[in-house]
């Protein structure tokens, strides 16, 4: 008689310390994975950022064929009312109210021109304020595309606009740092923008305040001065930007923008033309995460 030899199946399993082993594996390989797909994202978000100054560096260009002269970026309008460089540089590219620029403005806070004639329309500063039927199509540009813009109000961006009229837009980074106040949106810091006085010949970093200075440090600080819309007020070191009380006010932004290269003596970037400027990645103004229309190099205070 054959003797039947019964074959069992065995099924082969791993065993508690292969689990442990290839789990541990994995998960030294996702420490490793995540910071480096931080810095994949960081570094995209800064090339976008370099790719928003140069399409607004375009559209500056234009505004400057068509009017042959750069926006202003002085802290006040002609009439003394905050109106400051980021805001002016808003009205410049998309207008004061996103149908494109009037040519008749004088950059003032309430959209009226020297007679006080309306130049915008209604609900545009919130203030209601000139006379007249506005001409829109005396417009020209917008100069950057609305869907492209990233034109917020700083209202949608700040809980306290301070003296500034709430319903002003500004042109925001691409960093989406801060949450829109009315839908949740991330959406970015306004992009600081200063205009060359090409008539002024220092850069005094010792002394913010020269009024031979090429670029003056007031175009921005009182919106830098409204701080980080995340922090709440009184918050410990205050909200304020290191750019703007960092070693004095002033001080910061001049030593951020001189130019080391030349070495004879001190010298911005872009002395003749104008400087753009973004908070980064951290939304915080005056750090090493700045970026700006030409090679930024931090610097810390002495």
């Amino acid at each position: 008689m054959k003797s039947i030899v019964r074959k069992t199946k065995h099924k082969a399993a791993f065993t508690i310390v292969e689990l442990l082993t290839v789990m541990s594996i994995i998960v030294i390989l996702i420490g490793l994975l995540v910071p480096a797909l931080n810095q994949v994202r960081k570094f995209a978000r800064e090339v976008r950022q370099r790719a928003q100054f140069n399409s607004i560096s375009v559209a500056i260009e234009l505004f400057n064929s068509e009017f042959d002269q750069l926006p202003d970026s002085s802290a006040t309008d002609s009439v003394g009312t905050p109106y400051c460089g980021a805001m002016k540089l808003a009205e410049a590219m998309v207008g004061q109210d996103l149908m494109g620029f009037h040519p008749d403005s004088v950059f003032r806070s309430d959209g009226t021109d020297y007679d006080g004639r309306r130049l915008y329309t209604s609900g545009d500063t919130g203030t209601g304020t000139g006379t007249g039927t506005v001409d829109t199509t005396a417009r020209k540009g917008p100069y950057l595309p609305i869907e492209n813009a990233n034109a917020y109000r700083l209202a949608d961006i700040y809980n306290d606009t301070g003296s500034f009229e709430s319903a002003h837009f500004v042109l925001c980074d691409v960093f989406g740092r801060v949450k829109h106040r009315g839908t949740g949106k991330s959406i970015g810091m306004p992009i600081l923008y200063y205009k060359a006085n090409t008539a002024n010949t220092s850069h005094n970093i010792n002394n913010p305040d020269d009024p031979d200075n090429i670029y003056d440090y007031m175009d921005n600080q009182q919106l830098l001065l409204l701080g980080k819309p995340w922090d709440p007020p009184g918050s410990a070191g205050g909200t304020a930007h290191k750019l703007a009380t960092e070693g004095g006010a002033g001080k910061r932004f001049y030593l951020n923008t001189w130019n080391t290269q030349v070495t004879t003596r001190y010298q911005p970037y872009r002395k003749d033309t104008y400087i753009l400027m973004s908070a980064g990645n951290d939304g915080e103004f005056g750090t090493a995460d700045d970026i700006c229309n030409y090679d930024w190099k931090y610097q810390e205070i002495p």
